[in-house]
């Protein structure tokens, strides 16, 4: 493919390090960016002291920044583990929208059984407070089905997670499930299917879906190390191919973000000594098609 038709970040740069104040090196793993409705933003994120341990890993990160380039300033815990709140093992990947008045934080939160992982979401009002939903789960899926991502598509909400062809194992998968009230999910289908199969960790994870000029970008990986994002592109916001490929970026658990009419890219990670931010380059469209404004 000739070099401007490819996705592809620029130079990044250390926006956020949760050791700071801290007597041990902590990471940033999976997490979220969001901006409250006064203008400020707020980062979410798995945490934990260095070296990586993710089965222990039991809180969710909060800090707060002015401005998306910040300077960020850590915050007390967003959310801590709760054993009691149908058999939560651990917190991962959250991911936070605003509808109305309401925060949804939506997060992996593992239990016993890895074929029957459990989605939960967390509500609050101001960002800070936050309060399970009293139903439990939204729904359970494996294997170690997580990172979940959710955008308005259309009359519905759709979710995005990875999980495995089978909940058993199998084919490494980007599933989506939809919702018109983001509290009741239907029934799951399958965005993206990858040719590796296994358990565990894959190469789905972290999935990320925007639109961009009338096309549909998913974000996935690691792939093909632990700092590397696949980017892959559609027509169909539910159908993304292994022949879809369109760029890659050296990022893990990417998050992309539009400020300031510009699109950033994330990464973080083990290791990875906090959140990296960089500017996002998406290919222009075909020449003869109008550009929705």
């Amino acid at each position: 493919m000739a070099t401007r038709e490819v996705v592809r970040a620029g130079r990044f740069t250390n926006i956020y390090d949760p050791s700071a104040g801290e007597a041990r090196p902590w990471y940033i793993n999976d997490h979220t960016i969001v901006r409250d409705r006064d203008g400020g933003w707020h980062l979410f994120g798995i945490t934990h002291p260095e070296p990586a341990d993710p089965f222990h890993e039991i809180e969710f990160a909060h800090a707060t920044a002015p401005d998306l380039l910040g300077p960020w300033t850590k915050q007390e815990t967003a959310l801590t583990v709760d054993p009691g709140y149908h058999g939560e093992t651990h917190l991962w990947a959250p991911y936070v929208i605003r509808s109305g008045a309401t925060y949804f934080m939506f997060y992996a939160a593992g239990g016993q059984d890895r074929t029957r992982a459990a989605i939960n979401l967390a509500t609050s009002t101001d960002l800070v407070r936050w309060e399970r939903a009293p139903g439990g789960p939204l729904f359970r899926d494996g294997y170690d089905a997580r990172d979940p991502m959710v955008l308005r598509i259309g009359e519905k909400w759709a979710m995005y997670y990875c999980a495995t062809s089978a909940p058993e194992g199998g084919h490494h998968v980007v599933a989506y499930r939809l919702s018109t009230d983001l509290w009741r999910w239907g029934e799951r289908h399958i965005a993206y299917a990858d040719p590796t199969i296994g358990t565990e960790a894959g190469n789905t994870e972290s999935p990320f879906v925007v639109r961009h000029d009338d096309r549909w970008y998913l974000f996935i990986g690691p792939r093909p190390g632990y700092v590397g994002t696949d980017i892959f592109r559609s027509d169909n916001p539910f159908r993304f191919r292994i022949g879809d490929k369109i760029g890659h970026v050296a990022a893990h658990a990417a998050e992309v973000v539009r400020h300031a009419d510009r699109w950033w890219v994330t990464s973080a990670g083990w290791g990875q000594g906090g959140v990296h931010l960089a500017p996002l380059t998406f290919p222009p469209p075909p020449a003869g098609i109008a550009v929705p404004r």
